[in-house]
């Protein structure tokens, strides 16, 4: 009798110990999370010891609500452009796959993208090719996919604006001047290597198939089979390129949702007194400088969209750091953290842990 119960005995130990394992990693998180907030508040102390607390918070009293409710309505049509064209690089493998599917998982990754950072990514991917029962490197191909055009259409509004800035002639500061004098030649040299990329894998996929059958060749069997059936189900997830239609519809989609993504730009910068009378023009130059410092890391400045659009406010809109600083908050939570709680309920609904994020990503790592 005793001997029968060990291994139940067992199982709960091991239990526990998973248990207290998790425990320590959210105390190191927290902790973390806690020395993270202190150095933020003593750089801004130490750097913005102009910066008036009091005008940022009643920058907030200002704002007009009902723009912000059109922010969020532009938010959450942009996930729906994205499922629909998602839609279309499945087309090769599901020529009807459900929306509803590919809506749920755009939710839950664009969720995930927020709570575990960039290794989120792949919760979405995986997701589709467990809902759709598709092969899963054929989804991350489609990944792939999206994010070339997304770029594309980012380095175009930047261009455009860029263009507007040089035309007007406004001077910036040392912190902007380098995307000014930079910003073109990364322009071209980006979108000439992104669709580069779009005709290799549009003309040239079944010759990259050979070459890369042929380097692996040298593996043993059982890997080599492996091996081709990801490359090949890869290059399935692409098929949707070799398509006319399916190309142009996919192009169309992707004009409209950054003109939805522009849309919702306009939208806060309008809910804000400050940059209420901003025009169509200036409501791109803000979009295009945003979107590039969101892809590239500008000297001096990093990647974070918050700190790049209250830059931009001050250095090309003269306005001051407080209302600026108060504009780049709202911004980032709509546009980026708003996803979370629609996320987490459709996760829930759909009997999704925390835990299982976590464990895709963990696997994807791996």
């Amino acid at each position: 009798m005793i001997g029968s119960n060990f291994p139940v005995r067992h199982h709960v130990f091991e239990r526990c110990r998973e248990v207290e394992a998790d425990i320590r990693r959210i105390k190191w998180k927290w902790a973390l999370l806690a020395v993270v907030v202190l150095a933020v508040g003593w750089w801004l102390r130490t750097q913005w010891r102009g910066f008036d607390w009091r005008l940022a918070a009643a920058s907030f009293a200002g704002i007009d609500w009902r723009w912000l409710a059109g922010a969020m309505a532009m938010a959450g049509a942009s996930y729906l452009v994205r499922a629909l064209r998602w839609a279309v690089f499945l087309k090769p493998l599901r020529p009807h796959p459900s929306l509803r599917n590919l809506l749920s998982a755009t939710v839950i990754g664009y969720m995930s993208l927020v709570l575990l950072g960039r290794p989120g990514e792949f919760v979405r991917p995986y997701l589709i090719a467990v809902k759709e029962r598709v092969p899963l490197a054929s989804q991350l191909a489609a990944l792939v996919l999206e994010r070339i055009f997304d770029l594309l259409m980012a380095l175009l509004i930047f261009a455009i604006a860029l263009a507007r800035v040089r035309a007007s002639g406004v001077h910036v500061g040392a912190r902007l001047a380098w995307v000014l004098s930079a910003g073109g030649w990364v322009v071209g040299v980006s979108c000439t290597v992104l669709l580069l990329l779009l005709l290799g894998l549009r003309h040239f996929s079944e010759t990259a198939r050979r070459r890369l059958m042929t380097i692996v060749g040298f593996l043993p069997g059982k890997l080599h089979q492996k091996i081709e059936k990801w490359i090949v189900a890869f290059l399935a997830g692409v098929g949707s390129m070799r398509n006319d239609a399916a190309l142009g519809l996919v192009l169309a989609y992707s004009v409209l949702e950054w003109a939805i993504i522009v849309a919702c730009y306009g939208c806060v910068i309008r809910a804000f007194p400050a940059t209420h009378d901003f025009t169509p023009v200036d409501v791109l130059i803000v979009a295009g400088f945003v979107s590039f410092g969101a892809i590239v890391q500008i000297p001096g400045i990093g990647g974070g969209m918050q700190v790049l659009a209250a830059l931009v406010l001050v250095e090309l809109f003269h306005l001051r750091w407080e209302p600026a600083t108060s504009f780049a908050v709202v911004l980032w939570l709509i546009t980026f953290v708003a996803i979370v709680p629609l996320g987490l309920l459709v996760a829930l609904k759909e009997g999704l842990s925390w835990r299982g994020l976590r464990s895709i990503r963990l696997e994807k790592d791996a």
